[in-house]
């Protein structure tokens, strides 16, 4: 039956069919539009399925509605007490202009200034500062995770919103359907709505066999979010979880950074935070927005940058090729996940050829046996264009930082790879300030001092396989 003509002239019409569609998809680049022809075309049934699963950057037609509801009446960035929006005006030296104009097109957020900020010393200090925060809180709490493990930094936190809850702050929490499905399926979620923590779950996944008529089922918010009373705000690559990160705990200890903020900059994190709650719960407290900001001190001009699959297309690896662009003296990197786009490999190698000292940083041992293989693909063209590649051997480092020049930090939740420029919900924050930059740059020393550096010459003597296999694994990376 399989040999029939029917059946052959129905495979091939199935084929073209999709061929055409992957050909004819807005916003794609032309190695994924050949790696997804190479796939359809090459398991024919498998890749097909593949493609229709996977293929195609879709939450849904209902979730996209819906957030471009909230977005649309979201209200604008409220004045000071005192009414002087000139308090606002971020003070961005003119050489890092065009940087925070990009960050602008993307969220529509503008550089604040008066912000200050404090450098966490790592992800148990994070926690204890949070939690310390919470319970001095007197009015909301809101906090959104990724990955929210129930174990002792996660159960933490929970007995701290129901601390604040019980006193009568007002506590949000959301999470991940997929990455928090262990805290979901636990006794502490529920525990905490009990207390009186309102909770919301975002990219619901529902029956995972339905799920794909409705959008991807791997579309994820990998946003870390937490706002207190308004006035602080927490922002980086942490996931409310030990170190020791049990799910993967072979790679422990997971080593993250994370900024306390404070100043006008905070309310940009409130207005990501408040469009995710009403775009996953029926609750609208969008007047949390409308209340004035109280006029901002001494501080550094900052901004808010959110990207997802209802963002431009490539936003993300704009605003890190412009970062890359922009830098003179120097650049450095650090991110777990690197598989880059073919433009963001040309800026990072375009930094070190024009004589900036560019440095990247990547775990020597990846939880992602893929984004390892694939990464290191990328490896002997960005050491040929003298590029300083370190590996990280003292655990998973999961810290997404990149200081440029020694004044300018983007930290966040992005990584450098396709699931945060395409399929993530991400947040980030751009600032530019000497002192905070330098604790950055400190921490990304320390990260080196724990490196082993790889030398042109390991990379050349690679066998054919390793080669081969790198280079295939990149070769997927636009569909990955």
């Amino acid at each position: 039956m399989s040999g029939s003509p029917v059946f052959v002239i129905l495979h091939a019409a199935i084929v073209i069919a999709l061929i055409l569609r992957v050909m004819l998809r807005p916003h794609r680049e032309p190695a994924a539009r050949i790696a997804w022809v190479v796939v359809i075309v090459a398991l024919p049934v498998i890749g097909m399925l593949f493609y229709l699963l996977f293929g195609e950057v879709n939450i849904g037609r209902g979730r996209v509605e819906k957030h471009r509801r909230v977005l649309e009446q979201m209200p604008p960035f409220a004045g000071c007490a005192a009414g002087d929006e000139a308090s606002f005006a971020a003070n961005v030296p003119e050489r890092y202009e065009h940087l925070f104009r990009v960050g602008e097109s993307i969220s529509g957020f503008a550089p604040v200034g008066g912000n200050t900020g404090r450098l966490m010393a790592d992800s148990n200090a994070s926690i204890d500062a949070l939690v310390s925060d919470i319970d001095a809180a007197t009015d909301q709490v809101h906090l959104l995770f990724y990955i929210w493990l129930p174990d002792s930094n996660g159960c933490r936190v929970v007995e701290a919103l129901k601390r604040a809850a019980g006193r009568g702050v007002t506590c949000r929490a959301m999470v991940d359907d997929l990455g928090s499905r262990v805290m979901l399926k636990s006794e502490h979620w529920g525990a905490m709505r009990a207390a009186g923590v309102h909770t919301a779950v975002a990219l619901r996944i529902g029956n995972p066999l339905l799920r794909p008529l409705r959008g991807r089922i791997d579309l994820r918010n990998h946003r870390k979010i937490a706002v207190i009373d308004g006035k602080i705000t927490y922002c980086g690559s942490q996931n409310c979880a030990d170190p020791e990160f049990r799910v993967k705990a072979k790679y422990a200890p997971w080593v993250d950074a994370v900024i306390r903020f404070e100043g006008p900059i905070v309310r940009q994190n409130q207005q990501l935070f408040v469009s995710d709650w009403m775009t996953y719960t029926e609750e609208n407290i969008d007047d949390l927005l409308q209340a004035p900001i109280a006029a901002p001190q001494a501080g550094f001009p900052a901004q808010v940058i959110g990207t997802g699959p209802t963002s431009r297309n490539s936003a993300m690896p704009e605003m890190f090729e412009s970062l890359m662009y922009t830098a003179r003296r120097e650049l450095v990197i650090s991110t777990p996940y690197y598989i880059p786009n073919e433009s963001m490999q040309t800026a990072l190698c375009a930094a070190a050829y024009r004589g900036v000292d560019t440095t990247t940083i990547f775990p020597a041992r990846n939880d992602s046996w893929i984004v390892g293989g694939a990464s290191r693909s990328y490896y002997a063209d960005l050491l040929d264009a003298g590029v300083t590649i370190y590996e990280y051997v003292g655990g998973l480092l999961h810290t997404k930082s990149l200081t440029l020049d020694g004044e300018v930090t983007l930290i966040g939740s992005a990584n450098m790879d396709r699931r945060s420029f395409d399929l993530n919900f991400e947040n980030n924050i751009l600032f530019c300030d000497r002192g905070l930059t330098s604790e950055v740059r400190r921490r990304q020393d320390e990260y080196i001092s724990s490196s082993r550096p790889v030398a042109p010459e390991t990379v050349r003597s690679w066998p054919v396989s390793r080669r081969l296999w790198n280079n295939t694994l990149a070769e997927l990376g636009p569909i990955l």
